[in-house]
């Protein structure tokens, strides 16, 4: 036990140095990170648990919540050199399971949303990065390699190399794969939402130009009218397939893909050539 926790330690330490460039030696590391703390601490907490000690794991929590600002439940599993930067208001409940080389920052729930006893918490698989304030509800799974943006409200699993954002959180998939080191890069979010609208507005402006221009005066709110309108909008939208200006719709000058506008798959979720993430 002692010789696979020291084991446990040096790489969490690592895996500091790794993903905090604030770091500059172990002696630092050791007295002055509260994530590191919280994450030692649980590894006694959890070892009382999976033993029966209850109680007594509980409490050592709560000593640990006070000294560093972390609530980890005892019960939950963590993978190695998992980092929780910052930390504050990190919370992690007990049925959540947390993989490999995962970073969370400061105001991360990793909560339940059931009262029935068994999983009601999240999983989430190696190399996750979850950005400050994100919530992570109910018994979901967070891909391989994705990264949740800050302020996040993920309700339902993400599949592996992929971004979260937003309010519930929209699940965008890349189309490359992202390389194993942890993806840190938050300012590089789509705007799934605003996008779209933009699109949207940018396509109807187009269509009412080239119906003012091209559609005789008819008789307004007639049933004709709008039969016409809705023939012409239809041969209009089959012949100009809306393109950018650049001609192309990919992000290294592709054609452009069957739905020329953003969209979500018959899953709900969004894909990476209508964004820059």
């Amino acid at each position: 036990m002692a010789i696979k926790f020291f084991r446990l330690m040096r790489e969490d330490n690592r895996s500091v140095f790794e993903r905090d460039t604030a770091a500059r030696s172990t002696f630092e590391i050791l007295v002055s990170y509260p994530g590191l703390h919280a994450v030692w601490g649980h590894r006694i907490t959890h070892w009382m648990w999976k033993r029966n000690m209850k109680t007594l794991a509980r409490w050592t929590s709560h000593i640990m919540r006070f000294l560093t600002g972390i609530e980890i439940h005892p019960g939950a599993t963590l993978g190695d050199s998992f980092f929780i930067d910052h930390g504050m208001g990190v919370v992690i409940g007990e049925t959540a399971e947390v993989g490999k080389n995962v970073t969370l920052y400061h105001g991360v729930t990793l909560g339940g949303t059931s009262l029935a006893k068994g999983k009601r918490h999240p999983t989430l698989e190696d190399n996750v990065v979850v950005g400050a304030g994100a919530k992570i509800l109910g018994a979901i799974t967070i891909g391989e390699g994705s990264r949740i943006g800050a302020n996040a409200v993920v309700v339902k699993s993400v599949p592996p190399n992929s971004v979260v954002v937003g309010v519930p959180g929209q699940v965008v998939v890349r189309t490359q794969p992202h390389d194993a080191s942890p993806d840190l890069n938050h300012s590089n979010l789509p705007d799934t939402i605003g996008n779209t609208v933009a699109v949207l507005v940018e396509r109807v402006e187009s269509l009412e130009r080239a119906l003012k221009a091209g559609v005789p005066h008819t008789l307004v709110g007639s049933s004709d009218r709008i039969e016409q309108l809705e023939s012409e909008l239809r041969v209009h939208m089959l012949d100009h397939p809306h393109i950018p200006a650049n001609g192309k719709n990919g992000k290294n000058g592709t054609e452009p893909h069957e739905h020329a506008l953003p969209h979500r798959d018959d899953q709900g979720y969004w894909h990476e050539q209508d964004f820059t993430i």
